[in-house]
C-alpha cells in the first residue's frame, strides 16, 4: 500500500478528482520534464543528430519494462488508435471467418476491426454483456473455430470488468486465432506481462493510467511480425536514419525490432521526456502496489454505495481493482457529473455507470465527499 502521493500532483486541496480513466492529471515532475524539453527547440542548434534516437530509445526501454517485453518489441505511436490500425494493417482475416470483440467496446478498438472485416468477407463476432459479470468466461464461450483474431482489452471500459487475458491467450494459441489488445484503460494500474498472455499486438495511451501527455503510446509488436507493414513510412524508421548524410541513399531496409512500426516525428522533444518520467515513477512505485492502493480505495466506495445508496457493483474477483463501475435500477441521472462538478467531485458516466477511478493522489476524504454527493444527488433525482 501507497501512501497518498498528492503532493507529486497540482491539486488543490476541495478537489475531488476520481476520474483517472478519463484523464490523468500530470505530475510535476512530468510537467518539468516537458516543459525542459520543450524548451530545447528553443536552441535548434543546440540539438544533436543523435538526440533525435536518445529519447525514442529511453521511452522504449522504459516502455519495455512495464510490459515485460524486450525493448525491440517496442514502437512508439501517438495513440491507440494508431496501434490498433497497425495490427489491423498485419493480421489476416479470410473470408467467413469471425474478429471477437466485446459489447461496449471503446470505438477505437472496434472501428477498425469493423473495417477489415469488411473489406475481407468477414463479420465481427460480438461477445454480449454477461449477466454474471464475468467477461473471461463469456469470451472463452465465443472462441470458436470461426475467429480468426481476438481484438479485447484488458479492462472493458463502461463496466470496469477485468479480463483473465492468460486464460484467454492460451485459448487463441489452442484455437490458431490471433489476439490483438488495448490495454489503455489498465496499463499501469493494472500488472501486465507479454511472456504470460503472448498477444500478437498490444497498445496502451500514456495519457491515462500511464499517466503521460496526450499524443504518446506504446505499441508491442510480436516477433512473428517484425516483418510486417507499418501504416506509414518515415525517414527514421529506416536502417541508415542514423546518419543524416545518407538518407538520400533510399533503402528498403527497417531499423530492428518493432521500430519500423513508430510513428513519424517520434522523437518529440517535449512529449517523450514528459511520458518517458511518468513511466518512471510508475515503475518506482511499483504497479502491483498501485493497483493494491487504488482497490483498497474502490473497495471502500464500493460497500458505500452499494449498502447505503442501493448501486450494484461486479464481484470483487471479476473486476479491475483500480476501475469502479457502479449501476443503479433507477438508473443514472444524466446531469449527474455536471451535479458532483459543480462541488468539485469529478466523475464520468459510462454507458449505464456511474465511473469512479481515483488514483494514488487521491485521500478517503475524496471519497467520503464522491459518497456524499452521490448520497444528495441521486435522493434528488428519487
Amino acid at each position: 500500500m501507497l501512501p497518498c502521493q498528492r503532493h507529486l500532483f497540482d491539486i488543490p486541496d476541495d478537489v475531488a478528482y476520481l476520474n483517472c480513466a478519463y484523464m490523468s492529471p500530470l505530475m510535476k515532475p512530468v510537467i518539468e520534464a516537458g516543459a525542459t524539453g520543450l524548451a530545447r527547440k528553443a536552441h535548434p542548434w543546440e540539438i544533436t543528430p543523435d538526440q533525435f534516437f536518445t529519447g525514442s530509445e529511453e521511452f522504449r526501454t522504459t516502455a519495455a519494462r512495464l510490459i515485460d517485453a524486450p525493448a525491440d518489441c517496442v514502437a512508439i505511436v501517438p495513440s491507440a488508435s494508431y496501434g490498433v490500425a497497425t495490427a489491423a494493417h498485419n493480421l489476416p482475416v479470410r473470408k467467413g471467418q469471425r474478429i471477437l470483440v466485446l459489447d461496449e467496446q471503446f470505438p477505437s478498438n472496434y472501428y477498425p476491426w469493423q473495417r477489415l472485416a469488411g473489406e475481407n468477407g468477414a463479420s465481427l463476432k460480438i461477445v454480449p454483456w454477461p449477466e454474471d459479470h464475468d467477461w473471461t468466461a463469456a469470451v472463452l464461450n465465443h472462441l470458436t473455430d470461426d475467429v480468426a483474431l481476438a481484438a479485447l482489452p484488458h479492462v472493458q471500459w463502461t463496466s470496469g470488468g477485468r479480463l483473465d487475458l492468460v486464460r484467454i491467450g492460451d485459448a487463441c494459441r489452442k484455437l490458431g486465432a490471433a489476439l490483438a489488445l488495448d490495454l489503455t484503460q489498465s496499463l499501469g494500474a493494472l500488472p501486465f506481462s507479454v511472456r504470460d498472455v503472448q498477444p500478437d499486438f498490444a497498445v496502451a495511451a500514456n495519457y491515462k493510467w500511464l499517466m503521460g501527455p496526450y499524443t504518446t503510446g506504446l505499441l508491442y509488436v510480436a516477433p512473428k511480425w517484425h516483418a510486417g507493414r507499418p501504416i506509414e513510412e518515415n525517414w527514421i524508421q529506416r536502417a541508415n536514419a542514423r546518419d543524416f548524410a545518407s538518407l538520400i541513399l533510399y533503402t528498403g531496409n527497417y531499423d530492428e525490432g518493432a521500430r519500423r512500426f513508430d510513428m513519424g516525428e517520434r522523437s518529440n522533444f517535449a512529449l517523450l521526456p514528459a511520458a518517458t518520467r511518468a513511466m518512471k515513477q510508475l515503475l518506482e512505485w511499483g504497479i502491483a502496489q498501485i493497483s493494491l492502493t487504488i482497490g483498497a480505495m474502490n473497495r471502500q466506495l464500493a460497500d458505500a454505495a452499494a449498502a447505503e445508496l442501493g448501486f450494484s457493483v461486479p464481484p470483487e474477483s471479476l473486476r479491475a481493482p483500480h476501475y469502479l463501475c457502479l449501476r443503479r435500477k433507477a438508473g443514472i441521472p444524466a446531469e449527474l457529473p455536471e451535479t458532483l462538478a459543480r462541488q468539485k467531485v469529478f466523475v464520468s458516466v459510462r454507458g449505464s455507470s456511474v465511473r469512479a477511478t481515483p488514483h494514488v493522489y487521491n485521500s478517503a476524504t475524496d471519497a467520503e465527499r464522491l459518497i456524499s454527493c452521490l448520497r444528495e444527488a441521486t435522493h434528488v433525482a428519487g
